[in-house]
């Protein structure tokens, strides 16, 4: 009987799940999504995210990139941390004290500025070891509440 009814929300969720998905709107098929704007209409290309403004000219329809001041905002924030990571090492290569509130740039590992330390074997037989005990500890709850259930019906 429990199960029945296991199986009947399963079905009931599976059908809810398949109606939201087919309310919301297909976008695989479509690369762009345009938008009317005062000067022609704005082009977002849903896969890169580029934004075009496009407009009616003399042999055509013809688009042009909008400037992305994100981009040149980061490129600038990356170069200057870059010239602030080599004026700092400057100053500690001549023996010169860093500015109050300034520390040393942080030193590059030797193995091409990577840290990353992978776990011995010993410590991934004792990773699995555990997972395996955590896997049989959530069945045996499972099977004891399957009991429960099966007695109180």
């Amino acid at each position: 009987m429990i199960r029945y009814g296991v199986a009947a929300m399963m079905a009931g969720a599976l059908l809810v799940g398949g109606a939201a998905r087919a309310q919301a709107p297909d976008t695989e098929g479509n690369r762009y999504q345009f938008n009317q704007v005062q000067d022609g209409y704005l082009r977002l290309d849903l896969k890169s995210g580029a934004v075009s403004l496009c407009s009616r000219a003399e042999a055509g329809w013809s688009c042009l990139a909008v400037p992305d001041d994100r981009t040149a905002f980061d490129a600038e924030i990356a170069r200057l941390q870059g010239e602030n990571v080599a004026l700092k090492k400057a100053l500690i290569d001549r023996g010169l004290p860093l500015p109050g509130g300034v520390t040393a740039p942080p030193p590059l590992a030797q193995n091409g500025g990577s840290d990353l330390k992978l776990p011995s074997d010993a410590e991934i037989d004792r990773a699995m070891t555990m997972a395996g005990k955590m896997w049989r500890r959530l069945l045996e709850m499972m099977q004891s509440v399957q009991r429960d259930l099966r007695d109180k019906i």
